[in-house]
């Protein structure tokens, strides 16, 4: 083996390893497949019900992957190849957040109709179990800027305590 063969082999191992680092640029599912499940096969099997139930299917995967804190959201979104979700205010019962990223412009581009009910249903549940509180997120596609805006809403009356969660989601 020549030592350009070794070189390039090198070379080649080195960008796997970099590819499969955690960062935005680093997508680990590929697009494709992800957008024949997300944008083409889940619509056709729910159809008008297509935004209800990734909502819950959200909260669902929310309560599979708790997380500790609000910060850890964004870092989920990244892990799971959602886009990058950033927190534009916080305030007493309602936090603003807004998604944006490559794979939520390609979405928007190949598939006007994209749904992101699924990530709306994760983070009103991660921020309920933070919380403690009933929670709802309402979200707002904006298309021509590429981004999904997040209003995630607490209600300060309706308390969700550990008893009333295990009753909530037996199953």
């Amino acid at each position: 083996m020549s030592n350009q063969q070794t070189e390039t082999q090198q070379e080649i191992v080195e960008s796997e390893e970099i590819n499969q680092t955690d960062t935005p640029q680093a997508p680990t599912t590929p697009y494709f497949g992800y957008s024949l499940l997300r944008d083409v096969l889940i619509p056709e099997l729910l159809s008008n019900d297509t935004n209800e139930i990734s909502y819950w299917a959200g909260k669902r995967l929310a309560r599979k992957f708790p997380l500790s804190s609000i910060e850890e959201i964004s870092g989920f979104f990244v892990k799971a190849g959602w886009g990058q979700l950033t927190i534009l205010k916080t305030e007493k019962y309602n936090i603003e957040m807004e998604l944006t990223g490559e794979v939520v412009k390609r979405r928007f581009t190949e598939y006007p109709n994209s749904s992101f009910h699924l990530e709306a249903g994760f983070v009103a549940e991660q921020v309920q179990q933070l919380k403690n509180r009933l929670t709802e997120t309402y979200l707002t596609n904006k298309e021509k800027a590429d981004k999904v805006l997040f209003s995630v809403q607490w209600d300060k009356k309706d308390i969700i305590t550990p008893e009333t969660r295990t009753e909530r989601y037996k199953k």
